[in-house]
């Protein structure tokens, strides 16, 4: 789609190609209020500042909209509407072995115990083994900046699936 093509969408088509890019329902309404784009650069700008305007709870909200690390599961279940981004951006995980894998559900898990959300990092181009080293990596954090680096990490995803959208 173009972006003179989405201009000329509904609001609540609008609305459901944003949300697909970023699951906070803050960030779509703030999209929707600075639209319309001149071109994708000016899009991708506007994403980025109406993403640092929003809040924890936002953020939170949208790692939300996020299957775990590897978790093929929920990314046919719960994440339909994104599953093909998803599963393109977590491809590094299907030639993992098995040790991987599971060192990354255990990884999730105590992730998840310590700060109360899903480990996000932008996986596209990311092996599951670099994945792996990053959740560990970032397990030490304490929230307040590891809240932070999970909200860069969205703003990154975040970029991918607009360009993708409007690839």
């Amino acid at each position: 789609m173009t972006i003179a093509e989405f201009d000329h969408l509904s609001e609540a088509e609008k609305r459901d190609a944003l949300f697909r890019c970023c699951g906070s329902t803050t960030w779509v309404n703030k999209m929707l209020a600075v639209l319309p784009a001149e071109d994708l650069v000016d899009l991708l700008q506007d994403a980025d500042e109406q993403w640092l305007q929003c809040a924890e709870p936002d953020w939170l909200e949208a790692f939300t909209h996020h299957p775990k690390i590897g978790d093929k599961g929920s990314l046919k279940e719960k994440f339909a509407s994104t599953a093909a981004w998803a599963s393109g951006e977590q491809s590094g995980v299907n030639q993992a072995s098995d040790e991987v894998i599971d060192a990354l559900a255990k990884g999730n898990d105590d992730y998840f115990n310590k700060f109360g959300f899903i480990f996000i990092v932008c996986a596209t181009g990311k092996s599951a083994q670099e994945m792996l080293a990053l959740l560990n990596a970032r397990l030490p954090n304490d929230p307040e900046k590891e809240i932070r680096i999970a909200a860069e990490e969205q703003a990154k995803i975040t970029a991918i699936r607009l360009n993708k959208l409007f690839a």
